[in-house]
């Protein structure tokens, strides 16, 4: 099978491409590099069955192969892009989502969209059940992201119903593992280089705000669950793919703290603009429709995160 990965060199999509060649399959990434890394498909790049193209999805697509399927990642996620590069994000997530749609349809390919827990906001329902339609501010800093991923879902649905094309819809909520950048701004590369190079560990606000966090072997496994699950059609059949396994940041720091073998100081500093308070999804649907869970427990994703966060970092690089 030929399978289109928008997104392919960040941190998701390049675990997910190579689970994917490692089956079989024929892979053609499109990625801008704004936020993906040519490292995390390195040792990918001598199979044959690998194309890479460098592009731009919000520009017209290039001529690309006939293709069964196509993963839309293509989106710069980090709260700390929110303010570097809104526009190009707001961008990626709505003309970049329609010119993918557009080629899925034209091309009779199945798409599955990654959306976001951000599409909850600040939730006032816990945990989040797809059904909630969330408490998102408009013109918040946040809003570049969530709601340009809500339009996405909303493109999305609309082409199921007015083109009838074959597409799936799900809800990330916070994942971690090798290939995320140390430097981008989320709690676990935040943390764990902290913990490796002898810094402070630094939380915003009390730490008593939840978050669940959910390894990126089992994110790819409920990617690829909903892909290929004939029940998953979207015409507001959303699914959360997350852990349920919910922690408070404070709690997650001392964890991180004593897996790396560290005794750096936890420092607490004023709380970020709109960060949600709660987050955790409720996973009965794609458990119950499609026998998708999560496998893998925290201690472990976390060891083996950070190893590969030692192999790649040094006091002196963060």
């Amino acid at each position: 099978m030929h399978i289109i990965v928008a997104g392919g060199a960040g941190f998701i999509g390049s675990h997910l491409t190579a689970a994917l060649l490692a089956e079989g399959h024929r892979v053609t990434i499109l990625d801008n590099y704004v936020t993906g890394n040519a490292r995390n498909i390195a040792a990918l790049r001598a199979n044959p069955a690998l194309t890479v193209i460098e592009h731009d999805i919000s520009r017209p697509l290039p001529d690309l192969p006939a293709a069964e399927q196509l993963y839309h990642l293509a989106s710069p996620a980090s709260p700390a892009d929110f303010s570097r590069i809104p526009l190009q994000i707001m961008q990626t997530n709505s003309v970049g989502t329609w010119n993918l749609l557009e080629w899925a349809a034209t091309h009779g390919a199945r798409l599955l969209y990654t959306s976001t827990s951000e599409a909850y906001g600040d939730p006032l329902v816990h945990p989040q059940t797809e059904g909630y339609w969330g408490n998102v501010n408009p013109i918040g800093p946040r809003a570049c992201y969530d709601e340009s991923k809500r339009f996405g879902e909303a493109l999305l649905t609309t082409f199921v119903r007015e083109r009838g094309i074959d597409a799936r819809l799900v809800r990330i909520f916070n994942t971690y593992g090798p290939h995320m950048n140390p430097h981008d701004g989320r709690v676990v590369p935040n943390f764990l280089s902290q913990a490796i190079t002898g810094q402070p560990i630094t939380i915003y606000g009390d730490g008593r705000q939840t978050r669940s966090f959910c390894y990126v072997e089992d994110m790819v496994r409920g990617l690829r669950a909903v892909m290929d699950a004939p029940q998953a059609v979207a015409c507001g059949r959303v699914y959360n793919v997350g852990t349920p396994d919910e922690r408070y940041i404070i709690d997650f720091a001392h964890l991180i703290r004593d897996l790396a073998g560290s005794q750096v100081p936890i420092e607490h500093r004023p709380a970020l603009a709109e960060d949600p308070a709660q987050r955790c999804p409720d996973i009965t649907r794609i458990r119950t429709e499609i026998g998708w869970e999560p496998r893998i427990g925290l201690d472990e994703g976390l060891t083996r995160t950070l190893a590969w966060f030692r192999s790649v970092l040094t006091p002196a690089s963060v």
